[in-house]
């Protein structure tokens, strides 16, 4: 079956995780992607073994899935020869990806008016921490920037500390938002013959998950960039409330058939007869007794017998699942947000994060996990760049490549 980004090739010259992933949501709809990295280790997440001292398993997970479907060549940019095979393979190519500074891609030779220059047709994209614009020189990790956009802010309970969303929630969506303007520059050329450049940058990616409270704070709501307690939500029937196992969110709209829905659903029927709560006024305005009355009834349930009830009564609602609950729901397996791929580092299937996006004619596989250290040099130097294997055999001399 076709691929949807079947006959577009990548070059990918990034490493640790926003770039590669970018590139990895490429690969996996057909992009043929060529990873080039240096010789002596490559990419530094080659070595990841752990995060915060602790393993993350017999297998490099880190390096391998986000290198999928992608192939590997060796090159010593640092020779005149190495640069040489690079602007070659920029003839060649539809993309080149880097996520390292404009200002280092520069002192390599390798900036966008260099490879434009060798075809005007490429589609040149950065992954930069801040954007290419202002102060861009200070270091960008996924926490520090999510850091200065204000969500981490916004999170936890007033007088406590902010929370952090998760690593690299910020490089996956900035990945997913490079390979999207990816696509569209390819749109774009494909009707006018010229290549651009673009950048998508971790900070622009997380101000765009913060909406949308941060538009609200923008057009004057200033109560949206406040922590707010969960004991004192305005709409006690939408809010996140205990049980004598996992906590449990409940979506409602705060009128009284939907209370009153509510209320059946808890088995408590002091609760509906309650004036201080019998109208969606007086919800609103005694939400904080509403919703210490619901803790009151939810506190002393299981998880298992409130969501019984909740589903009962048609209340839309949602327990706060672990890790080790949402790897098991076959909604995730079906939809391929789940998959299983071939891990030749421990000789067995593994399992892996999947698609985010689904197509039906064109849909995206896992065939490979992340490619050895160069193990398609001397390949990719033979059939797409056409040297010869003496020609091969003396970039080999020069140091050029492994």
């Amino acid at each position: 079956m076709a691929k949807a980004l079947e006959g577009i090739r990548v070059i990918d010259f990034t490493v640790w995780f926003q770039g590669p992933v970018s590139a990895q949501y490429l690969a996996d709809f057909g992009a043929e992607v060529i990873k080039v990295e240096n010789p002596k280790g490559g990419d530094q997440g080659r070595g990841v073994r752990s995060m915060k001292a602790l393993a993350i398993g017999d297998w490099n997970q880190y390096f391998l899935v986000i290198n999928r479907n992608k192939k590997s060549i060796a090159i010593d940019l640092k020779k005149p020869e190495g640069q040489e095979i690079l602007y070659k393979m920029v003839e060649k190519s539809d993309v080149f990806l880097s996520n390292m500074s404009p200002a280092l891609l520069a002192k390599m030779n390798l900036s966008y008016e260099k490879l434009s220059a060798i075809n005007s047709k490429l589609i040149y994209a950065t992954n930069t921490g801040y954007g290419r614009f202002g102060d861009v020189s200070k270091p960008s990790f996924d926490m520090t920037v999510q850091a200065l956009t204000g969500a981490m802010a916004r999170l936890g309970e007033p007088g406590q500390p902010p929370i952090y969303m998760g690593m690299g929630s910020g490089d996956a969506f900035g990945g997913i938002m490079s390979a999207m303007g990816i696509a569209m520059a390819i749109y774009q050329r494909n009707k006018t013959g010229k290549g651009q450049c673009l950048d998508a940058s971790l900070y622009g990616a997380q101000l765009y998950l913060a909406a949308p409270f941060l538009q609200s704070f923008l057009a004057g709501n200033k109560h949206t960039a406040l922590q707010q307690s969960r004991k004192e939500v305005v709409n006690g029937l939408w809010n996140l409330y205990p049980t004598t196992g996992k906590w449990v969110y409940i979506c409602e709209e705060n009128n009284d058939q939907r209370f009153a829905a509510l209320c059946s659903a808890l088995g408590d029927d002091t609760l509906r007869v309650d004036t201080r709560f019998d109208t969606a006024q007086k919800r609103l305005h005694n939400n904080v007794a509403l919703i210490a009355a619901i803790d009151a009834i939810t506190s002393l349930k299981t998880d298992s017998d409130l969501l019984a009830g909740l589903a009962a009564f048609e209340i839309v609602h949602s327990p706060v699942s672990n890790y080790a609950d949402v790897v098991k729901d076959e909604q995730a397996w079906q939809n391929n947000y789940f998959m299983k791929a071939y891990c030749e580092e421990v000789k067995r299937e593994v399992k892996v994060r999947g698609l985010p996006v689904t197509l039906s004619k064109t849909p995206g596989e896992v065939n490979t996990l992340g490619p050895q250290l160069g193990q398609d040099t001397e390949l990719l130097m033979m059939d797409l760049l056409g040297y010869e294997w003496d020609e091969i055999e003396a970039f080999k001399a020069a140091g050029a490549i492994p």
